[in-house]
């Protein structure tokens, strides 16, 4: 299963997530609901790099059976670069919620 954790600070901002875990829905190569939520995280850090003008912390192991991925905000960033972050952080959250309501069984949502 994929667990997805999100992090908010004291202001309910968005200011981190991991996920960890292989659905496991279909064999390697096919497996749809992986192949969504990589597409999803990856495409979320990539825009975070690119549109918010900051490098995010990034952490990937792949040696962790399915993998695993965490990316958080760096503290030092303005107000223009938080707002941007957080329209992709809670767009990235309400996709991965809208993929574990279709695949319960192979994505966990823990916010």
């Amino acid at each position: 299963m994929i667990q997805a954790f999100f992090r908010r600070n004291d202001k309910e901002d968005l200011v981190s997530f991991e996920v960890t875990g292989h659905a496991e829905s279909g064999t390697y190569g096919n497996d749809i609901v992986c192949a969504a939520v990589s597409a999803l995280t990856i495409g979320t850090t990539n825009s975070l790099a690119v549109l918010s003008g900051f490098t995010p912390l990034i952490e990937t192991n792949d040696e962790v059976e399915g993998g695993y991925l965490y990316v958080e905000l760096p503290l030092e960033i303005n107000d223009e670069q938080l707002n941007i972050a957080q329209i992709l952080l809670e767009s990235l959250l309400l996709s991965l919620i809208g993929v574990a309501e279709e695949y319960p069984d192979y994505v966990e949502i823990n916010q």
